[in-house]
């Protein structure tokens, strides 16, 4: 691990903060709004926002004649379908609990990695890692997460959204790993203009709205979504990876759920469970054995994940 200084922390605050948060707003903005608006709203702000830092900077986007495909998947994988599914869940479920769910990124992707990328085979302490994480997604269905299925208030489904999202990232690890050592702000804004360029459609013919008041919690939590845990987390994210290595960085993985599942309790008057807290210490003791030896994936949310240098 690289020395990591005060500025680094700071950093790494802030991005715990960010992406901590994001369930909250989400929360928050699908209380009014439709999860494919939510989904939009975001992206085409972080779109706007890193097109343009993209184009004052002068960057260049020759590399989308030939990684296009790759681009796109990247777009579908780590934008478009995780926001739809975890804003959709979330329509139900408790952002701590949805933050709690997300908290198994870092472990699938080490066990996908595992028969997708060559060379990364499991250990022994990533197969116990894993068989915590998954021992804690159990604890925090719970049978009433079965027993209430099919019930107007079931939370089954909307959970099995939400994890859908996380294996989204996950996949969108993998996939990352074939990026080529481009500039990470230029392929960041391909992506997410790529995605902005599918929602928008998508958006239009699911019937998202189109007329939102402008002063109000749903769109101003759409705003910050899209500023900060989709846009302004990117630029910090590659810094603080650039600073101090991806070794201290993959400590936010550890924070992340922690934070969420407090923001819930503290500011969305969420309740406090033990059954939920037991699952994210049996979830975060799995990430700490799988993570022996080695950092963990990355846990973002957010355009994609540098490639490996």
């Amino acid at each position: 691990m690289q020395h990591a200084k005060p500025l680094d922390w700071l950093g790494l605050l802030a991005l715990t903060a960010m992406y901590g948060s994001a369930f909250m707003l989400t929360k928050l903005a699908v209380a009014e709004l439709m999860p494919v608006t939510v989904t939009a709203g975001r992206i085409f702000i972080a779109a706007a926002l890193l097109l343009s830092l993209a184009l004052i900077r002068k960057e260049s986007f020759g590399f989308l004649r030939t990684l296009w495909p790759l681009i796109l998947a990247l777009a579908v994988f780590g934008n478009c379908l995780p926001f739809y599914l975890i804003s959709w869940g979330q329509q139900t479920i408790d952002s701590g609990i949805a933050g709690i769910l997300m908290a198994v990124m870092p472990l699938a992707t080490i066990v996908m990695a595992h028969f997708f990328v060559p060379g990364e085979r499991l250990s022994t302490f990533q197969v116990l890692g894993f068989t915590s994480g998954f021992g804690g997604i159990l604890i925090l269905l719970g049978p009433a997460a079965v027993t209430e299925f099919g019930n107007e208030t079931h939370t089954l489904l909307p959970m099995l959204s939400v994890l859908g999202g996380a294996l989204c990232y996950a996949l969108n690890t993998i996939l990352a790993k074939q990026l080529p050592r481009e500039s990470l702000l230029a392929i960041s804004a391909a992506v997410i203009t790529v995605s902005a360029l599918i929602m928008l459609p998508a958006w239009w013919t699911a019937g998202g709205e189109v007329s939102i008041q402008l002063v109000s919690t749903e769109f101003l939590a759409v705003v910050l979504l899209g500023l900060f845990p989709t846009a302004l987390a990117t630029l910090i994210y590659f810094a603080v990876i650039a600073r101090a290595g991806p070794s201290f960085l993959s400590q936010i993985n550890y924070l992340i759920p922690v934070w969420a599942l407090l923001m819930g309790i503290a500011l969305m008057n969420e309740p406090f469970s033990l059954q939920a807290f037991l699952a994210l210490v049996v979830i975060l003791t799995g990430m700490a054995i799988a993570g022996r030896g080695r950092p963990l994936p990355g846990y973002r949310q957010q355009v994609t994940t540098p490639p490996e240098r």
